[in-house]
């Protein structure tokens, strides 16, 4: 006699963000890109602009990178390489201005 019954179907966990968490990165990135615009309007300028400007544009490469790329749920070895793109591209952003002595006006 054989067995008639139908396969156990497994249930593959659920690895990466839901549909609620991409309309919460959304949400904190249209609120970031709201403050990157007021703060370009506001009348801070020089290194407090720059700064500011450099840091949300960081937070805001993380939160897509981690998020809507899946590198949050990859393997580590793949973040190591936005970390380093990211980290070479702001270092030579700061020497671009250090050099163009935006920092002294």
């Amino acid at each position: 006699m054989t067995d008639t019954a139908p396969p156990q179907q497994q249930v593959a966990p659920h690895h990466g963000p839901t549909s609620k968490d991409y309309v919460r990165i959304g949400l904190i990135l249209a609120v970031l890109t709201g403050f990157e615009v007021y703060i370009s309007y506001s009348g801070v300028r020089g290194s407090l602009l720059i700064a500011t400007l450099l840091g949300a544009a960081i937070v805001k490469f993380v939160l897509v990178v981690s998020y809507f790329m899946h590198l949050r749920y990859d393997d580590r070895r793949y973040a190591r390489f936005f970390v380093m793109g990211i980290a070479g591209a702001a270092t030579l952003y700061l020497i671009v201005l250090m050099l163009s002595k935006v920092f002294l006006r």
